[in-house]
């Protein structure tokens, strides 16, 4: 490996370290605000459907529906029928090899 694939390393952790600390050392051991709380708990979440949509939509570098789209619509309706999680991805698989054995 290169030197400058370490010092990026080194550089990206030296910035992770630096942002767990900021907020121990912001708060003093208070407690974080509710609404703030709150927030927090949403970002997981949030990030989870972020990634979920951009598999979903994305092929390379250009937006694009495909097998991968319709095989999430699929899995998402069956949680919508509030159905086991387990079955929506099952069904989720099956529609995409389906579409894509098809085309």
């Amino acid at each position: 490996m290169s030197p400058t694939i370490w010092w990026t390393i080194a550089g990206c952790t030296v910035v992770t370290i630096a942002i767990k600390a900021v907020g121990p050392v912001a708060l003093g051991g208070r407690d974080l605000p509710p609404r703030l709380n709150g927030m927090i708990a949403m970002m997981a979440p949030a990030l989870l459907a972020a990634l979920v949509v951009t598999n979903a939509l994305a092929d390379g570098d250009t937006w694009q529906i495909g097998a991968n789209t319709a095989g999430v619509a699929a899995g998402g309706l069956v949680l919508l029928l509030r159905r086991q999680v387990l079955l929506a991805v099952v069904v989720a698989v099956a529609v995409t090899a389906a579409i894509r054995y098809l085309s």
